[in-house]
């Protein structure tokens, strides 16, 4: 077990995350934030951690990933209400609300480069949305702009993006796609059973950074076992190999069995444990690790899976335990991660 400093770990938060609401009769409900800092603090979780506030990410900011055009779409629409696209409601402030939470991740950024090893954001994850268009909840996408802001302003030249969401980081996969600056890498259930419909093994990045993009498509109903694996056979390897300067762990906890939007089988047990490996990778390499919750519809799993991945990053052994579903589909898995291998092997050694 790691012996952590005081300034080791801190968390983003604003009273105005729980704004971020898309109604009532929408999965997407804004008090989720409050009530994993609740919980939080129920657990005796806050004590150990720094909590800072965040302000407003700059127009310039946004700018730096989407187009004028598309960020002008949100300001108008954060004015009159309206829908962004099909699934995806803009209620009146969503502008100056999604600065904010796009304000938080750049904040936690910029603290890993100012003595904190591990930063916190739990509005965040934004990876649906594009250059120039958005749909499944998201407005702006965060984790782009605190790469293209940390890129500016410290010059990185390797920044490491681990997505766990059970939805493909399309967003964040154009953005990113022919950029070798930042190695993109998204384990989700495939996209021919789920939302946004992407997600291939065969793209792998474009003609100036192949082997940038890595995307790993899990079957439906794939539990723990199957789940450990994937993640087991690629992520560590390609992190060790690439040595990011920054690592971001999107870490959406819609995998869990009971999220009404997905197929995944995993329990709560697994995010304790993906979170205490992604933190031991981050200490081998750049010791810089952001982590940002992403998704997860069933409100009061999710704060359990959430609480489970700080205890993970805390290395604390109290974390909620949950019975393990039975997993079919290992070989089906072996298989699959056999084709993502061949289709990175003349860019990295797996």
């Amino acid at each position: 077990m790691y012996v952590f400093t005081e300034k080791m770990i801190g968390i983003t938060y604003h009273e105005d995350y729980n704004k971020y609401d898309l109604g009532v009769d929408h999965p997407l409900i804004g008090d989720k934030p409050k009530k994993t800092m609740d919980f939080l603090e129920e657990k005796n979780i806050t004590k150990e951690i720094d909590i800072f506030k965040p302000t407003k990410a700059t127009e310039e900011d946004l700018l730096r990933v989407h187009s004028k055009n598309y960020v002008d779409k949100v300001k108008q629409l954060s004015k009159t209400g309206g829908m962004l696209s099909f699934d995806t409601p803009a209620p009146k402030g969503i502008f100056e609300i999604s600065r904010l939470a796009a304000g938080g991740t750049i904040l936690c950024s910029e603290k890993l480069f100012k003595g904190y090893n591990i930063m916190i954001n739990p509005l965040s994850g934004f990876h649906h949305a594009s250059i120039n268009f958005s749909s499944g909840f998201c407005f702006f996408n965060d984790i782009a702009i605190a790469a293209e802001y940390m890129k500016k302003k410290y010059n990185l030249k390797k920044i490491m993006i681990v997505d766990l969401d059970v939805h493909h980081a399309n967003g964040t996969q154009e953005i990113f796609y022919d950029d070798p600056n930042v190695l993109n890498i998204s384990i989700h259930q495939d996209g021919r059973t789920l939302y946004p419909g992407t997600g291939s093994i065969k793209k792998i990045g474009g003609n100036d950074a192949k082997g940038y993009n890595i995307n790993i498509p899990l079957p439906p109903e794939v539990s723990n076992k199957s789940y450990l694996y994937a993640f087991d056979e690629i992520i560590p390897k390609i992190i060790k190999q690439f040595n990011p300067e920054l690592l971001i762990y999107q870490c959406g906890v819609d995998t869990h069995h009971s999220d009404p939007l997905a197929d995944l089988k995993v329990n709560h047990e697994i995010f304790y444990t993906l979170a205490e490996k992604m933190k031991k990778l981050s200490k081998m390499t750049c010791d810089k690790l952001l982590v940002l919750f992403g998704g997860g519809y069933n409100s009061q799993k999710s704060i359990i899976s959430y609480y489970n991945i700080i205890c993970g990053l805390l290395g604390k052994s109290k974390y909620i335990k949950e019975e393990e579903l039975e997993d079919i589909h290992l070989e089906e898995v072996k298989e699959i991660i056999k084709e993502v291998k061949l289709n990175l092997n003349p860019f990295w050694e797996l």
